[in-house]
């Protein structure tokens, strides 16, 4: 609240705002200038704002580029690691042909042959042992597969079989050895498989628990 000595002195000061010449202190005239200094600290943190807009923007272009870079690197490793690991494929895989004309040739029955083709055949047989060890020794394995459950990634059913002695989807028979180089199939096994049809496979089932039953009677 204003004393009396305050409010004369206000009511007797007279204001210069009006006059360009003279500094003017009148109340108004101090209110324009806290207004003109709050419009400029509000630019500056508009600016800075800004500023630490672009800045954290920056940052995450840099984390992502980063990441982008380490990705690719761990591409580009994996790449290079898969091509020495699999660099002989293609040289395996013919290779692959040749040992299939060895097992053809070993086949041939030792007692319907002369002393000096059975004597060939032995030596044949020698060097398709040391040729099989070279390509094991390369990272080449036989894919098991007779009598084994039918599995489509590792092997091609060429021929199928409905043989109730057998359960179905089981491989009957190897028509063509399967191999993998190292853990990559590079030829499926072709093989003939058996399918029991579902009239096969009740009579079957039937059959079991008759037999269960009787099991358990005598007992």
């Amino acid at each position: 609240m204003e004393t009396k000595e305050e409010k004369v002195t206000n009511e007797n000061h007279e204001c210069d705002c009006k006059n360009k010449n003279k500094d003017c202190e009148c109340h108004h005239d101090k209110s324009k200038k806290r207004d003109k200094h709050h419009e400029e600290i509000k630019k500056l943190k508009a600016e800075l704002e800004e500023k630490d807009k672009q800045i954290n923007d920056l940052n995450e272009k840099i984390r992502y580029n980063q990441a982008e870079l380490i990705n690719y690197r761990k591409r580009k490793e994996e790449e290079v690691t898969n091509r020495l690991k699999y660099a002989n494929q293609d040289l395996i895989s013919e290779l692959i042909l040749i040992l299939d004309n060895f097992e053809r040739a070993i086949r041939l029955d030792d007692n319907n042959l002369t002393d000096e083709l059975s004597k060939f055949l032995k030596g044949f047989k020698m060097m398709y042992a040391s040729f099989d060890d070279v390509l094991k020794k390369y990272g080449l394995e036989e894919i098991e597969a007779e009598h084994k459950k039918y599995d489509p990634n590792t092997m091609e059913a060429l021929m199928t079989d409905n043989d109730k002695d057998y359960e179905d989807e089981e491989v009957l028979e190897v028509l063509l050895k399967g191999y993998r180089l190292k853990d990559r199939v590079i030829r499926p096994a072709s093989v003939r498989v058996n399918k029991l049809d579902e009239e096969t496979e009740n009579k079957e089932e039937k059959d079991n628990n008759d037999n269960k039953e009787g099991e358990d009677i005598n007992e």
